[in-house]
């Protein structure tokens, strides 16, 4: 496989903070709808990762290609129009708001000066509006104020907010945090759904859960990738083991 036909290919990516490099010299691929995991212990940068990838961090040295594009010279706003979408560990929904509104304020037309003046409800957000509130489970919802949403359905919703733009690479980090038992079997149906066309990065810790959703396992360790692949082979690979019981 060729450079070109990966939806993102990190390569050679460094950032250090006053010295400390928190990620070094990180390649990584993502193929066209992937579902990656990347776990590891606390301060390993898996979420720095991610915010190099959003753009909410600069790189020190490295390159991040979306779709053949460079993204480091990009800004967020930017990153975000190219078709990558970013959901971080609190969900930011506008509580007042129902579901129905939290979904349609996300939708990208009209985004530019005139653009909110003369919106209008048109079918094809209305379309995309339910469409989207059933792929989250919400389409019995859409009337409800967004602060009445259990804590696991404020999470799909935001979800859904990032699926209105159409991301072709949604980046998710812990996204079952302090979800019960069943919202979790839910999520992790939610997100083995929405990567039949894109691809989709999770940062996860709860195990059982990455299980059921990844095609494929990056185990970070401090700033480098330290085992990638298969859940059941990262698990029982003795480095891995090491880390993470600290032998």
């Amino acid at each position: 496989m060729s450079n070109t036909d990966f939806v993102l290919a990190v390569e050679d990516l460094t950032v250090s903070f006053d010295g400390f490099k928190a990620v070094d010299n990180l390649t990584m691929y993502i193929d066209k709808n992937e579902l990656r995991v990347v776990i590891g212990p606390n301060g390993a940068g898996k979420t720095t990762v991610l915010d190099l990838i959003c753009g909410k961090t600069r790189s020190t040295s490295g390159s991040i290609k979306f779709k053949n594009h460079e993204l480091t010279k990009l800004s967020e706003h930017e990153i975000v129009r190219a078709g990558v979408g970013r959901k971080f560990q609190t969900p930011s929904i506008y509580e007042n708001l129902t579901v129905y509104q939290n979904l349609e304020v996300s939708y990208p037309k009209g985004r530019g000066v005139f653009g909110s003046l003369f919106f209008k409800k048109t079918r094809e957000v209305e379309d995309r509006v339910r469409h989207i509130a059933e792929e989250i489970l919400l389409q019995d919802a859409l009337d409800m104020e967004a602060a009445l949403l259990s804590h696991g359905q404020k999470q799909w919703l935001e979800i859904g907010m990032l699926l209105m733009q159409d991301p072709e690479l949604l980046m998710l980090d812990e996204p079952v945090a302090g979800m019960s038992a069943k919202e979790r079997d839910q999520t992790a149906d939610l997100l083995n759904r929405i990567c039949k066309n894109r691809s989709v990065i999770v940062i996860e810790h709860d195990m059982e859960f990455v299980k059921k959703i990844a095609h494929k396992v990056t185990v970070l360790h401090q700033g480098k990738i330290l085992a990638e692949g298969a859940m059941d082979k990262v698990q029982a690979n003795e480095k891995v083991i090491e880390v993470y019981l600290g032998h």
